[in-house]
C-alpha cells in the first residue's frame, strides 16, 4: 500500500493530467514529473498562514514554467484553495485556473508566469526584498523564497543574470528546484545543450545539490540542507521523469516522451483512463482528493496555524519593544509615503530631464528608506546616482543599502524589480538608456499584467544621443511604448503610465505621478539640456503639475487659435521657439505639452476639447516615429517626426539636419495652414 506522501503526489498527477485532458489542451508531462517535490514542499516545508495567504512574512513560492500550472493548481487544491469544479474549468472563460497562472494572492499564486525565465528572476527580487526588510526590522520576520524552474528556464539567458546576482549577494534565503527531466516541447534537452549545469551554478557561488527528484527522502534531505545553508543560494537539481505514471491502453510506458510535454495524454497516444487507474484514481471520477491526502494537508494547516500563532506573538513582542519601528513597518507595508512638495524640489533651470530626475531621486534618497533603485551599470549616466549618493549599494554582508548595482543585464534587473514589487513593502525603480528598453519590454508587459508599481527610468530619449549613432538612438521606441498606454489590464485601466516630461519642472511632476501610481510607470528622459517652458502665470513649478492630466496648455493666445502645436519631451521647447516666430507673423498659436496621451484620454471629454479642440489645425513634433502623436493630432493636421534611423553626429548637428528647430516648425506650420 502506498504511503500518504506517494499517494498525495499521485493525486496531483491525476488531477493535473485530468485537467489537461478535459480542456483538450495544456502540458501534463512536467506537472506529473514535478508532483513529488511540490507535494513535499507544500505539505511539509512551506511556511504560510493558511487563513491569510497575504501574510507579509510568509515563505514565497515562485513558479517559473507557467505551463506547469496544472501542478500548482492541483497542490493548491489539496491545500484547500481551489475546488474540483474550478480544476475542471482549466483554461476556460471566467475560470480562476487559466492556462498559465496569473497572480492571485487569495489563492496562493505569487506571480504571473509563462515567459520562461522571468518567474525565477522575480523570485530573486523577492529574496532581495526579504533581506532588505529584515535588515531594517529584524530576523523575526525572516522567510524563504522557493522557486521552481524547468530546463527551458535554465536555457533562457535571463538565468545567467539570476545565477550571477544571487550568488554574488549570497542569498541563502533563495532555494530553487530545477526540474531536470531532459524533455522539452519539441526536443530532448541533450539535443540542444550539453552544458554542465552543476559546475555553472557552483561557479556562481551557489550551493548545488543533485537528487532523484521523484524520491521523497532525497527531496527532504535536499530541502533540509538548503534550509541549513547560510552563505549561498541553493539549487536542487531534481532529476525527474516527464509524465511519471503515464501509460498506454495496453499498459505500455508513456514516460520520458517529448509527446507528453505539451498536449493531453490521449493526444500523445497514451490512455488517461489507464493512467489514472495506474496512479490509484477512479477513471470515471478523477477529480477527487483522496481522504488520506485531505488529512495530510489538514494536519499541515493545523501545524501552520500553531506556527503562525508563535510568529504573531514574536511580532507583537517586537512591536511593543520598538513602537517607532512598528509605525515605520506599517508605512512600508501599506505604501504610505511622507508628504513631499514636488514644486519645491530644486530641479534646476534649463537642464536635461535626466538631471532633474536625479534631483528628485536625491530627495527620495533622503526621505524614503523603503525605496530601492537599480541601474544596469549606467547610474552615472542615467543619473540614478542621484539616489545612490544618498545611500549605498547592497552587498552580501549589507542589505541596509538601497541601491542594486545589477551590472549589464537590463532584462534580469527589470525582473528583479517586479519580484521586489511582488514581495511588497518596498518601492522599486530601475534605470538604463531608452534604446535598451528593447531588452525590458517583456518584463514591462508582465508588470502591466500583474499591475505592479515599478518605476522604469529610461534616459537618452532620442536621436540627440548624437555621436553614439543609430545603435543608441531610440526612434521607434516611444511609439512602441505608447501602445502599452492603449492596452488595458484586467481592472480595465490603461496598463502602463508613460511620461515624457518637457522640462525640469515637468520631470518633478512626472515623478509625483509615478509615486502615486499602483501601475507600472515609464519615465522617458533626455540626455541633453532643455530650455524650460514659459509660465503662463509666472510659476512654472506649479503649472507643470498639470502634467497629471496628460496634456495641458503651456503657451496660448487670445480667442480661438489658428493652430495648435503639440509635442512631448524636448520637442515642446522647440515648438515654443517656432511659436514665437509664428506669433511675430500674426499667427494665433497655442502650444500643448502632452507627456502622457493615456492620462490625457482618461480626462473628461470637456477637458480634452478645451486643450485640443476638434477642428482647429494641429501640428505635432516628435523625435520618434510620426505615429507617436497621431492620436493627438488626428485628422486636423500633420505630424513631423523621424521615419528613419539616425546617424552619428553631434546632437545640434542632427537637430539641424533632421529639421528639429524652430525655423522648420515655422515653415512647416505656415505651409500646412496654406493648404
Amino acid at each position: 500500500m502506498k504511503d500518504v506522501t506517494t499517494m498525495a503526489a499521485d493525486n496531483i498527477r491525476i488531477l493535473a493530467a485530468s485537467m489537461v485532458e478535459r480542456s483538450k489542451s495544456g502540458h501534463p508531462g512536467g506537472a506529473m514529473g514535478g508532483a513529488d517535490f511540490i507535494n513535499i514542499l507544500y505539505s511539509e516545508y512551506l511556511r504560510y498562514d493558511p487563513d491569510n495567504l497575504k501574510y507579509p512574512y510568509r515563505d514565497r513560492f515562485f513558479l517559473d514554467p507557467g505551463h506547469m500550472s496544472p501542478m500548482l493548481y492541483s497542490v493548491l487544491a489539496l491545500a484547500g484553495y481551489f475546488n474540483m469544479e474550478e480544476l475542471q474549468q482549466f483554461r476556460q472563460w471566467g475560470s480562476p485556473t487559466p492556462g498559465h497562472p496569473e497572480r492571485d494572492l487569495d489563492r496562493g499564486i505569487e506571480n504571473t508566469s509563462g515567459p520562461l525565465g522571468q518567474g525565477h528572476a522575480m523570485a530573486l527580487g523577492a529574496a532581495i526584498a526579504e533581506r532588505m526588510m529584515v535588515a531594517r526590522f529584524g530576523e523575526w520576520m525572516a522567510h524563504k523564497t522557493f522557486a521552481f524552474i524547468s530546463d527551458g528556464g535554465i536555457q533562457e539567458e535571463v538565468s545567467q543574470g539570476v545565477g550571477r546576482i544571487a550568488g554574488h549577494l549570497g542569498l541563502s534565503n533563495l532555494i530553487m528546484f530545477y526540474d531536470s527531466n531532459n524533455i522539452q516541447l519539441s526536443t530532448q534537452v541533450d539535443e540542444v545543450s550539453d552544458e554542465d549545469i552543476v559546475a555553472k551554478y557552483e561557479a556562481w557561488n551557489w550551493n548545488v545539490i543533485s537528487i532523484d527528484g521523484n524520491n521523497a527522502d532525497q527531496i527532504r534531505q535536499a530541502l533540509d540542507r538548503a534550509l541549513a545553508e547560510t552563505k549561498k543560494p541553493t539549487l536542487i537539481v531534481g532529476h525527474t521523469v516527464m509524465g511519471k505514471g503515464a501509460i498506454g491502453k495496453n499498459g505500455e510506458c508513456f514516460e520520458n516522451k517529448v509527446s507528453t510535454h505539451g498536449q493531453p495524454l490521449t493526444a500523445a497516444g497514451g490512455s488517461i483512463e489507464k493512467t489514472v487507474a495506474n496512479l490509484g484514481g477512479d477513471p470515471e471520477n478523477p477529480f477527487v482528493v483522496f481522504e488520506p491526502v485531505k488529512k495530510l494537508y489538514a494536519d499541515r494547516a493545523a501545524q501552520l496555524r500553531q506556527e503562525m500563532a508563535v510568529r504573531r506573538e514574536e511580532e507583537a513582542a517586537w512591536r511593543s519593544a520598538n513602537p517607532e519601528l512598528a509605525v515605520k513597518l506599517d508605512n512600508f507595508l501599506s505604501g504610505k509615503l511622507p508628504e513631499i512638495d514636488y514644486t519645491k524640489i530644486a530641479v534646476g533651470e534649463n537642464v536635461a530631464t535626466r538631471a532633474a530626475s536625479a534631483a528628485v531621486l536625491g530627495v527620495f534618497g533622503e526621505l524614503l528608506d523603503n525605496m530601492v533603485v537599480s541601474s544596469a551599470d549606467l547610474s552615472n549616466s542615467d543619473k540614478t546616482d542621484g539616489f545612490l549618493k544618498k545611500t549605498r549599494a547592497l552587498t552580501k554582508d549589507d542589505f541596509g543599502g538601497r541601491f542594486l548595482q545589477a551590472g549589464v543585464c537590463e532584462f534580469t534587473m527589470a525582473c528583479i524589480m517586479n519580484g521586489i514589487a511582488l514581495h511588497g513593502g518596498l518601492i522599486p525603480a530601475c534605470g538604463t538608456f531608452f534604446v535598451f528598453s528593447d531588452y525590458m519590454k517583456p518584463v514591462l508587459r508582465l508588470s502591466a499584467l500583474m499591475r505592479l508599481p515599478v518605476k522604469f527610468i529610461w534616459t537618452h530619449d532620442s536621436f540627440r544621443v548624437g555621436e553614439d549613432g543609430p545603435t543608441h538612438q531610440p526612434v521607434e521606441h516611444e511609439a512602441q511604448l505608447r501602445l502599452m498606454e492603449q492596452l488595458r489590464n484586467h481592472r480595465g485601466e490603461r496598463s502602463v503610465v508613460v511620461l515624457r516630461p518637457a522640462d525640469s519642472y515637468e520631470t518633478a511632476a512626472a515623478w509625483k505621478i509615478a509615486m502615486s501610481e499602483e501601475r507600472p510607470t515609464a519615465l522617458i528622459l533626455s540626455r541633453q539640456n532643455i530650455k524650460n517652458l514659459p509660465a503662463l502665470t509666472g510659476n512654472r513649478a506649479e503649472e507643470a503639475m498639470q502634467a497629471a492630466k496628460g496634456a495641458y496648455v503651456v503657451m496660448d493666445c487670445e480667442g480661438t487659435p489658428d493652430v495648435i502645436l503639440v509635442a512631448s519631451g524636448s520637442e515642446v521647447a522647440t515648438l515654443v521657439d517656432g511659436a514665437e516666430k509664428l506669433k511675430a507673423d500674426g499667427v494665433k498659436v497655442r502650444v500643448v505639452s502632452a507627456p502622457s496621451e493615456g492620462l490625457f484620454r482618461d480626462q473628461s471629454a470637456e477637458y480634452q476639447q478645451s486643450v485640443l479642440p476638434v477642428g482647429v489645425p494641429k501640428f505635432g513634433l516628435t523625435s520618434g516615429l510620426p505615429v507617436t502623436l497621431a492620436g493627438l493630432v488626428g485628422g486636423d493636421g500633420e505630424v513631423f517626426g523621424l521615419d528613419h534611423f539616425g546617424y552619428s553626429a553631434p546632437a545640434g548637428v542632427l537637430d539641424q539636419k533632421f529639421g528639429f528647430c524652430g525655423e522648420n516648425v515655422y515653415n512647416r506650420v505656415k505651409a500646412m495652414l496654406k493648404k
